[in-house]
């Protein structure tokens, strides 16, 4: 009786090891999706079990090599998440055809972008049909850097943004952009805003433990990159100095405020 008692309840994890998952995931856009269902392994049948949208086992026949997900049958609005999974039987895997239409396309208008209290970068929109993030970027170290992002609200109506900018010395230019699934960057206009920080300098240019940032006299926080002869990230920070004990002698690039140098680890 044990071992029939044993084999018993051992038989469901073996059959449940058989099936596989494949999810995909994002917001419905009104299309549909497409789904390559190849054969099992063994030749007879279709690779796929069943397919499920938010929970709910689509209400289609999926017995074919490439079958379609209306997820109109779902009574979903445009904008609304969704969660598709296939379960599917181990030794073959089917592949979804389209799943970037999942994705939303970056369709915003800006109707204004502004500096409010040398702080805040503010900008407006309408015509958003997805929920897409708004990248923020500033010009320093000779290109745009990153420096926030905001999510997108995917209206159609207006839409209002505010995002708190760091500042550097000088003038400092700033700009919204997006990327949709297409993988093409939209980009706002720019806006330029003159800083009362003082400009920033930097000691020793040979350094053997620190390096420090000073501003009107006195040491301040920056941020800052360190770089090595190749290209290489080594370091990156918000401070009023960089530990440079850990490096190996040689040369090496750093920006900081709105600043590119050159620095020389040495022992001595």
């Amino acid at each position: 009786m044990k071992i029939i008692f044993i084999l018993f309840f051992s038989l469901p994890i073996v059959l449940f090891s058989q099936y596989k998952l494949l999810s995909t995931e994002g917001q419905y856009q009104g299309d549909k999706l497409f789904i390559k269902n190849p054969k099992q392994v063994d030749g007879f049948g279709y690779c796929i079990i069943k397919v499920t949208v938010n929970g709910d086992v689509l209400p289609a026949s999926i017995q074919s090599p490439n079958f379609e997900v209306d997820f109109s049958l779902f009574n979903l609005e445009t904008g609304a998440d969704v969660f598709v999974v296939i379960e599917h039987f181990e030794g073959c895997t089917p592949r979804f055809l389209n799943p970037e239409i999942l994705l939303p396309e970056s369709t915003f208008i800006l109707n204004e972008i502004k500096m409010r209290d040398n702080t805040f970068l503010e900008w407006s929109t309408t015509n958003e049909i997805g929920i897409l993030d708004y990248d923020i970027e500033q010009y320093k170290w000779n290109h745009w850097v990153s420096v926030g992002q905001v999510r997108g609200k995917g209206r159609e109506t207006m839409n209002k943004y505010s995002f708190k900018v760091p500042l550097h010395s000088g003038i400092n230019k700033f700009r919204v952009t997006q990327t949709d699934n297409s993988g093409k960057k939209r980009i706002s206009e720019e806006v330029i805003q003159e800083s009362k920080i003082q400009e920033f300098s930097m000691t020793p240019t040979s350094v053997r433990d620190d390096i420090f940032f000073y501003s009107g006299g006195k040491k301040e926080k920056t941020r800052y990159e360190v770089y090595d002869a190749f290209g290489n990230l080594l370091k990156v920070g918000f401070a009023d100095h960089v530990d440079c004990r850990n490096i190996v002698n040689g040369i090496y690039y750093i920006n900081y405020d709105n600043k590119n140098e050159k620095f020389l680890k040495a022992s001595e």
